[in-house]
């Protein structure tokens, strides 16, 4: 059986009713950049994730990059973060000239491990990044109270989290401003790039939208040196109607998950934990495995999808060489080992079981 790891063809079918004639609308209506779409968008999602606001941009990289260039931090910053992430969050944090400090990560969350961000604090750190790994929330509890007694500001990157909750609160919602993607796979994915800037801080939110158009808050008048960085149209008009689904798609993901999780226990894989305080959303469904290559190889020969995100963390990577990176043994342990399944809301309970089936024979 032929399982893909996320099935968009098949999401798009089931919602096509709904965007052909938004979209055909929104192209009658041509206002193309910073639309009608847009600007709705913008406050359906502010209304969602229980924020002040909620500003679209070009891609969840450019979304982090502008959160921190809003949020004061300047070249020579040190910004303390993950290192087993998509790139995107270190990048953003080096395209202000600042600087990533990697720290290790919790062996059964993923995410960053908040009893080694002390340790890692200087003279130099401005902020602290936590990823939402796997639509997992990290301890925001313990990331703010290091954050407040160092006198530090705290940025999400939510690129895989959007509708899920810490505590109660969404995360996106907690530091002072966060990123979200919308790249296709996403839980919440346009069709082609889009990002999402998150901030209860007015001061934050108009300097976001100046940095997205150009540096420019009137029409041919430039305050600063910005950037192209707006949510087109056309994917607003997409997002916008996902966004009415997203609480389905998140719990049809968890669904699949602990399907997942009652087919594979007993066996030699360790299958995520989530803590009681907090959702997991399942942007990934990720288990931790000795036999990762035999078990990716025997699927793969069956047609049956499985990745590795992420092989080679970023503190191992060249780009980032020159920030004097120090071991990391539990993230390069969880590196070597990790192995996701494929997980989207319209996965059956059949594929679930072929998938488990193939894996258990291996």
């Amino acid at each position: 059986m032929n399982i893909p790891m996320v099935d968009l063809k098949g999401q798009y079918e089931n919602l096509k009713e709904e965007i052909e004639p938004a979209m055909l609308q929104a192209l009658a209506d041509a206002r193309f950049i910073l639309g009608p779409n847009v600007q709705a968008f913008e406050q359906e999602s502010a209304d969602y994730l229980g924020v002040k606001h909620a500003i679209g941009c070009g891609s969840g990289t450019d979304a982090l990059h502008l959160a921190l260039l809003a949020s004061g931090i300047k070249s020579g910053d040190e910004v303390i973060t993950t290192a087993f992430t998509f790139i995107a969050t270190a990048e953003a944090i080096r395209y202000i000239g600042a600087i990533p400090v990697f720290v290790d990560i919790d062996p059964v969350t993923l995410n960053i491990d908040t009893t080694k961000i002390a340790t890692a604090i200087s003279a130099k750190t401005a902020a602290i990044m936590p990823v939402h790994l796997f639509g997992q929330a990290a301890d925001m509890a313990e990331i703010q109270a290091v954050a407040n007694q160092h006198g530090l500001i705290v940025i999400e990157d939510c690129a895989q989290s959007f509708g899920s909750k810490y505590k109660g609160q969404m995360t996106g919602s907690i530091g002072i401003a966060a990123g979200f993607s919308f790249f296709p796979s996403k839980n919440l994915g346009c069709y082609g790039d889009g990002g999402l800037i998150s901030t209860n801080d007015d001061k934050v939110a108009n300097q976001i939208k100046i940095y997205r158009n150009h540096g420019s808050s009137k029409q041919y008048h430039h305050d600063v040196i910005g950037y192209n960085s707006r949510l087109d149209e056309l994917q607003a008009v997409i997002l916008r109607i996902k966004l009415k689904h997203i609480n389905s798609y998140n719990q049809n993901r968890l669904r699949v998950a602990k399907t997942y999780n009652r087919l594979l226990s007993g066996s030699d894989l360790e299958t995520p934990l989530v803590p009681d305080d907090r959702d997991h959303i399942f942007h990934q469904y990720t288990v931790l495995s000795d036999r990762r290559e035999q078990i990716r190889d025997s699927l793969l020969a069956q047609n049956m999808s499985c990745a590795v995100y992420y092989p080679v963390p970023l503190h191992q990577q060249k780009a980032f060489a020159d920030t004097n990176p120090q071991p990391l043994p539990v993230t390069e342990d969880i590196s070597r080992r990790c192995l996701s399944f494929p997980i989207f809301p319209e996965m059956t309970e059949q594929q679930v079981e072929v998938m488990c089936q193939a894996i258990l024979k291996t």
